[in-house]
């Protein structure tokens, strides 16, 4: 039997690493999620075969309670929500692996050795992404209001993970640890989580949650070690090497290293700068209408603000009519629009844009200097020019869209408020740019309706 659940779980290993394959293309990404599912399937209920195996009562309660919660929350979550619904689930993975390694101390048979010190190194990543999951959720879902940062923040991390890495080091080489350690231990560890990512704004939460999904890897990985079960090795691997990736290929999005992440993280509030001179224009949506409808080529800029307003349906639909009024209409994503890695891929797939017609960053940016309109939807730090001149500006150095340097520029924004990142961005008071105000969904319905007008 051990030899069956041995080759079962290799199989299912490859079946994972396919599966990932397939998401790092949108026409194949859903049938990737497919096969990683199954396969996870599989891998749990050859678990059940696993010798010496128990409490299969328990197990399968459990595993129908979370399996039914997790089914009816992923049909019905809002793709707005979408965002904190990744940053839960992926701190629940981290919970699972610091409630392993808490079992495997309450049982007292850990005694040194490479074993012991992977399960307090799997408890601890694992403590402090399932904390921080838990504030990124409260952020994205608006519990928290605002960034905390406390004072002497840097050198409290700092004090804070040297107290937990010595507490642990005491657990992992004591011959029977006191109990009092270890509560001490996986409290302080979830402290750590709580006070690294309180202080982190909206704009870094892209990279904040690709990072933490990274951490839950990699204490799956070790306590799958711990246990002497391969396919939680195997996942926790994978898991940690793909966030691991995604989250340096986030940060040089942005520019930002992942230490200024952590240590001088873009709070949201008002950040410094050089003053803008000018005042923004405003436009109405009959004017924001002709100038798309007469234009020879628009490109649409989708960011939070589109996500918000649950407009993406809207959005599509107006680009179809333009289409068909003869106007040539693509998107242009920046890799950190939204709150959380390819949110805006994830709304206008659902709203059912075709993906040749969704570019990134490098392949869109020449484009914007030869299009007659750059529509910007909710956006804001990632179309900002502040980014190329400013070295005062915290996003100094950041690649951003070219959106400025289209013929003309519309900007679909709720208020005159700055974005996320508290940066007041300069391309709202440059001459080609124009401000149509209101949600997204409701301006983007007044500019279909004046399109129609102008094609009956």
């Amino acid at each position: 039997m051990k030899g069956f659940i041995d080759i079962s779980y290799v199989a299912v290993a490859v079946v994972f690493i396919l599966g990932l394959k397939a998401m790092s293309s949108p026409a194949t990404a859903r049938k990737g999620i497919v096969w990683a599912g199954w396969a996870m399937i599989a891998a749990t209920l050859v678990t059940l075969f696993w010798p010496g195996m128990q409490n299969f009562a328990l197990m399968i309660v459990a595993m129908v309670i979370g399996g039914s919660l997790a089914w009816w929350s992923g049909k019905n979550v809002a793709m707005t929500d979408m965002p904190q619904m990744v940053a839960i689930y992926n701190g629940m993975g981290g919970g699972a692996a610091a409630a392993i390694a808490a079992v495997e101390f309450a049982r007292g048979e850990m005694h040194g050795g490479m074993v012991a010190f992977l399960a307090v190194l799997g408890a601890l990543i694992g403590s402090v992404a399932f904390s921080g999951s838990c504030v990124a959720y409260a952020k994205l879902q608006g519990i928290m209001k605002k960034a905390y940062r406390f004072p002497a923040q840097n050198q409290l991390n700092v004090g804070l993970a040297a107290v937990v890495a010595i507490l642990g080091l005491a657990i992992a080489t004591a011959e029977h640890p006191g109990g009092w350690a270890i509560v001490l231990f996986f409290v302080l560890s979830l402290a750590l989580g709580v006070i690294v990512t309180s202080p982190i704004g909206g704009a870094d939460m892209p990279v904040v949650i690709s990072l933490l999904n990274a951490f839950t890897g990699l204490a799956v990985g070790f306590e799958g070690y711990v246990l002497g079960n391969p396919a939680l090795v195997v996942a926790g691997i994978v898991v940690g090497a793909s966030g691991t990736l995604l989250t340096q290929l986030m940060a040089k999005a942005m520019n930002r290293p992942i230490t200024n992440v952590l240590f001088t993280p873009i709070t949201g509030e008002a950040q410094g700068g050089e003053a803008i001179e000018g005042s923004m224009r405003e436009m109405g949506a009959l004017d924001a209408a002709a100038t798309m409808r007469y234009a020879n080529k628009v490109i649409i800029v989708p960011g939070y603000g589109m996500a918000v307003a649950g407009a993406q349906h809207k959005v599509w639909e107006m680009s179809q009519l333009l289409e068909e009024a003869g106007v040539e209409v693509v998107f242009a994503i920046h890799p950190v629009a939204g709150r959380m890695p390819g949110h805006m891929n994830v709304l206008l797939a659902e709203a059912g844009v075709p993906y040749d017609k969704i570019f990134d960053l490098e392949e869109i940016n020449a484009d914007f200097a030869l299009s007659d309109v750059a529509l910007v939807i909710g956006a804001n730090d990632v179309v900002n020019p502040t980014a190329r001149t400013d070295k005062s500006s915290p996003i100094y150095g950041m690649p951003i869209l070219n959106a400025d340097q289209a013929q003309n520029v519309i900007v679909i924004k709720r208020g005159k408020g700055a974005g996320y990142s508290g940066i007041e961005n300069a391309l709202f008071y440059k001459d080609n740019c124009r401000m149509l105000y209101g949600s997204a969904q409701e301006a983007v319905g007044e500019i279909i309706g004046h399109v129609k007008s102008m094609d009956a």
